[in-house]
């Protein structure tokens, strides 16, 4: 005998209401999430010097630590991508989470070279699932017409990570040591993961739009991931997004160096100037949430509300950077940067949104987890190619890098206007 139907406890509006809160608590408490995430991967950037000189690494050996940091990354980021679609991301969070913590440990207590560089190869290996799982987390509580926003506030994290942190944990290190400043780190992650497991939860929307069985019986999770990674759309999001990330590395590992060595500026200002950028690229990433909804809401398609805009903020991003070799005075060099780096450096969102939007259900994790594992290879590269070229030409490496970034944003921009087209390419996968 079939038991009665439930009724709910709370009149419909009551139950929404309830919903939205703790949607957006979620939304928040992963913003707080990617906060952590990018403070701790800006820490030895701002560390720099004092690492260098602590530990007398020379340009290339101090790039190389922070390349191990990816040396794991995009491998665990594959297959926690995979698994998000198996494992509830809740729990997957707060595991990541408590790993962060633990990771910082060894080279906290102490080491030299060695330590560090298994410390962070253990540290990148927990955090390199951290933004497709926090996007797909995120995303699993808003219908798709609603997930510019929220999808923009988690990228947002990354940029708040950086902003509240620098100067934060470079007073700390002026004045305690780097090691501290990990100590410190440790710490907010636990407090992180406390809260979370009282006030995380995972949602039930779908990440795609399309109904659960199709007319010919077959699930949208029996499209192959082959035929997803083998699309245009992937594709151009996940090369422009791989330029974008490039930028990002850089500035997590050399620009507060650039700063100081390069443009002369003294390591106060550094501190303050380091999260210009930083600043630029979350205001950047509102517009642009808030132009690509506004555009999608008027029915306009996401080739254009999300492969044309990201494309002109790379481009944007890409003029500011090579326009900075036509300028003298570290002023004008420091403004260009800034705003190279921050429009470049906003990419994520437009990346995210899109490939949830063109993976079926069932394969969303696996496709935001394959394509971050693709992206994130731009940070095991980008750090030791700097270092490299610092010890090779000194001052002018940092120069020669900043130029090496605007060319590849150019070709990101093209990858992004030539190659997105989500309603064509999920035409193609048959949903």
């Amino acid at each position: 005998m079939n038991a009665a139907p439930t009724l709910p406890q709370h009149p419909p509006e009551t139950a929404a209401g309830e919903g939205r809160v703790r949607a957006w608590t979620v939304t928040f408490l992963l913003v707080v999430f990617m906060m952590v995430n990018f403070a701790d991967k800006s820490v030895l950037g701002l560390a720099a010097d004092e690492i260098r000189g602590d530990l007398h690494l020379s340009a290339t050996e101090f790039g190389l630590a922070n390349s191990a940091f990816f040396l794991l990354f995009s491998a665990s980021a594959v297959l926690v991508g995979l698994l998000a679609d198996r494992v509830p991301p809740k729990l997957l969070l707060l595991v990541m989470a408590l790993l962060w913590s633990v990771a910082q440990a060894p080279a906290a207590i102490g080491g030299g070279l060695a330590v560090l560089i298994t410390s962070r190869v253990v540290l990148g290996a927990a955090e390199g699932p951290a933004f497709p799982v926090a996007q797909q987390a995120t995303l699993s509580w808003f219908p798709d017409h609603r997930r510019n926003l929220p999808s923009a506030l988690i990228t947002l994290g990354v940029t708040l990570g950086v902003i509240v942190s620098a100067p934060g944990l470079s007073w700390v290190i002026r004045n305690h040591g780097w090691r501290s400043a990990l100590w410190v780190l440790a710490a907010i992650g636990l407090v992180w993961a406390v809260a979370w497991s009282v006030l995380g939860a995972d949602g039930r929307h779908r990440t795609d739009g399309s109904s659960s069985v199709r007319t010919d019986g077959r699930t949208p999770a029996s499209v192959p991931y082959r035929r997803i990674f083998s699309s245009p759309t992937w594709i151009g999001a996940t090369a422009a997004y791989f330029t974008s990330y490039w930028t990002v590395a850089l500035m997590l590992v050399w620009l507060p160096s650039y700063l100081r060595n390069a443009l002369g500026h003294p390591a106060d200002t550094a501190a303050v100037l380091v999260v210009a950028p930083w600043t630029i690229g979350a205001v950047v990433l509102l517009a642009q949430a808030a132009l690509t909804g506004r555009l999608m809401r008027r029915g306009v398609g996401s080739r254009r509300a999300r492969g044309w805009v990201g494309g002109w903020l790379l481009a944007l991003g890409a003029a500011c950077l090579l326009a900075q070799t036509l300028v003298d005075g570290s002023t004008a060099k420091t403004v260009l940067v800034a705003l190279g780096f921050g429009l470049g450096g906003s990419y994520a969102t437009i990346a995210v949104t899109t490939v949830a939007e063109l993976a079926p259900r069932g394969r969303s994790g696996g496709s935001l987890g394959v394509m971050n594992a693709m992206v994130t290879a731009a940070g095991l590269a980008a750090p030791a190619m700097v270092g490299a070229l610092v010890d090779a030409q000194g001052d002018t490496g940092y120069h020669s890098a900043v130029m090496l970034s605007g060319l590849l944003l150019a070709v990101g921009a093209a990858a992004s206007f030539l190659l997105i087209d989500p309603a064509r390419d999920i035409a193609r996968l048959g949903r």
